[in-house]
């Protein structure tokens, strides 16, 4: 288990690696927001950190992203769903890896987390654009979503391998 400082410093550089990964590839969405790659990160503050470091990482960082994007108007719905996709990967995680196995209580956590994203913009999307328009960025959500635990999986099997991990 990490110290409290160690902890705050690898939340802070999952922050800062959520932001990075969510700028650097920006796909537009048909609906005012965009594809990227921070979910993969996302993913790993949940399966890296305790639930509040890793909600904060996650959140944090993402809303960092939009914000920095111009995207100020999702800055609040993205601290939500991001923390809580965090929040979700590290539950099942925790939950299912000793009777399922890490692989598999990954890939659940994943596609548990990711489908609170998915639902997360939908409904909040739903609220600014009216919800027809808003399930237009359902596909490319999941999209985006199936791609972060495919790279999310890849890298933390990297993290584990350099020692970045809890366990």
């Amino acid at each position: 288990m990490y110290s409290k400082t160690k902890k705050i410093v690898i939340a802070a550089l999952m922050a800062a690696l959520v932001c990075v990964a969510t700028m650097i590839i920006k796909i537009p969405s048909p609906l005012k927001g965009y594809l990227n790659l921070g979910d993969c990160i996302v993913l790993l503050s949940g399966w890296i950190l305790s639930p509040g470091y890793g909600f904060f990482a996650a959140g944090l960082g993402s809303a960092l992203a939009d914000l920095l994007s111009g995207y100020a108007v999702y800055v609040p719905a993205t601290f939500i769903i991001k923390g809580t996709m965090a929040l979700v990967a590290f539950i099942c995680f925790k939950l299912m890896n000793k009777s399922i196995g890490k692989l598999s209580s990954r890939i659940v956590g994943g596609v548990l987390a990711e489908a609170v994203m998915v639902m997360g913009y939908f409904v909040f999307e739903g609220f600014l654009y009216g919800f027809a328009p808003s399930a237009v960025n359902i596909p490319a959500n999941a999209v985006q979503g199936v791609a972060g635990i495919i790279i999310g999986i890849i890298l933390i099997k990297v993290f584990e391998k350099a020692n970045i991990t809890s366990e």
